[in-house]
């Protein structure tokens, strides 16, 4: 049974969380060519805070893989439940509309799958193969989940060399339990140095979420432990809660908190750091390829 959020509890924000209401000439644009492609974003699925500004650039994160997701975190505002089949024309379909877009970048991302033996490995692979048969001067980055530590599915996605290979860690390991009940901060750690072993010329990326109850002390670990399994850049944002079933926001960071632990991840070795209220996995993702390839 797909389960149902209930509306979101009122929260009043902070100044620095107001975004634009979504709906310029470009935002309908790509909102038509994903209808029109039967074709789901992680921007639409996850509520993202900054769609309005990113669909008007011209970029959106495409959700593979469906749109249900067989694992219920309680962060995520993506729905859960019994998953369809795998629609294996789907990866055509996202090459086709990568190609109307005129990405120079482009950013796959899925819902997990854990009914399926490879967790969708495959689906990414053919996704990969067939954007760069219609966009071959496209760069490829992908946002995976964890196989549930099948490193066999890992090996068959950087086998079709994604330019950058993200997995998001999301919070420090004390929380884990909460945010991630089906996840494993040993295993993402895991994954993201295998996934470095095996395309050392691939980017590797990974992202948090602050506002859950975590501690300075507990990222800055996290941040560590990052760098040292090879992760080049990190993503940082505010988490906002989408619902009232979902895990309740403990504060929200300042800028200038945001400000201050970038500086404190590039002390420890990153070679980009996105961070900020409204940053997001995929947020402002093409730059930050091109931050780390021209050093």
């Amino acid at each position: 049974m797909i389960t149902q959020a209930p509306a979101a509890p009122a929260e009043r924000k902070p100044p620095w969380l107001k975004v634009r209401f979504p709906g310029g000439e470009n935002y309908i644009r790509l909102k038509n060519i994903m209808r029109e492609g039967a074709l789901h974003t992680v921007c639409e699925e996850a509520r993202w805070p900054n769609i309005g500004e990113c669909w008007e650039a011209g970029t959106a994160t495409f959700m593979i893989l469906g749109d249900t997701c067989t694992r219920a975190c309680g962060f995520c505002a993506v729905k859960s439940g019994r998953p369809l089949v795998l629609d294996r024309l789907e990866p055509a379909r996202v090459a086709k509309a990568v190609h109307r877009m005129g990405l120079t970048h482009a950013v796959v991302t899925s819902v997990n799958r854990d009914d399926e033996p490879d967790g969708g490995a495959q689906v990414f692979a053919d996704t990969m193969r067939w954007i760069r048969r219609l966009s071959p001067g496209t760069s490829i980055e992908v946002l995976i989940p964890d196989f549930m530590g099948n490193w066999e599915a890992l090996a068959s996605v950087m086998a079709a060399q994604p330019e950058i290979l993200n997995h998001n860690t999301e919070t420090v390991p004390r929380l884990y339990r909460r945010v991630r009940p089906k996840g494993r901060y040993e295993r993402s750690l895991e994954l993201l140095r295998r996934a470095r072993e095996l395309d050392p010329g691939a980017i590797t990326k990974s992202g948090l979420m602050v506002g859950l109850g975590e501690t300075k002390h507990e990222l800055l670990m996290v941040f560590a432990d990052l760098v040292d399994g090879g992760v080049q850049v990190l993503t940082l944002g505010q988490y906002l809660r989408p619902s009232a079933k979902h895990l309740p926001l403990v504060r929200y960071y300042h800028p200038d908190e945001f400000e201050a632990l970038k500086e404190d991840a590039l002390a420890l070795g990153f070679q980009h750091v996105e961070a900020g209220p409204l940053v997001r996995s995929s947020y402002h993702a093409e730059r930050q390829a091109q931050g780390v390839r021209s050093r």
